[in-house]
């Protein structure tokens, strides 16, 4: 999607960038797991955290604004997967309310940017 009004790539998205430090901030998170929930917990966080980054890449490298508006809300998905895993993480114990505050707050901002992204792509859809 090269053009005088968009992005080059998708590393040129804020929301794909901030995305990136969640996935970073949730690794990090996840590392003082116990390690029976490896496979569990740990997983599911990293996979639902990563899905996101990688929705809105593979959204911004399609050919329509109608792909990409369907990739972000694969990612809008993913990161309300993430919501529910983290309070999870909490209401379990495996993470302090105060562990999990700042990627709590990433994933907060990352979700008001993929619904203002969400809503520019669809006044230009339409």
């Amino acid at each position: 999607m090269e053009n005088a009004d968009g992005p080059k790539s998708y590393r040129d998205l804020l929301v794909w960038q901030k995305a990136m430090l969640l996935v970073k901030e949730i690794y990090e998170l996840t590392r003082g797991f116990p390690q029976d929930e490896r496979f569990g917990l740990v997983s599911q966080l990293r996979r639902a955290a990563v899905s996101v980054p990688s929705n809105i890449a593979e959204g911004q490298a399609r050919h329509t604004t109608k792909e990409f508006i369907q990739f972000i809300s694969h990612a809008q998905g993913s990161a309300a997967e993430l919501d529910t895993q983290l309070m999870l993480a909490q209401d379990l114990s495996l993470c302090s309310p105060q562990q999990a505050v700042l990627a709590t707050a990433i994933l907060e901002e990352v979700r008001k940017m993929l619904n203002g992204l969400r809503r520019k792509l669809n006044v230009r859809a339409a």
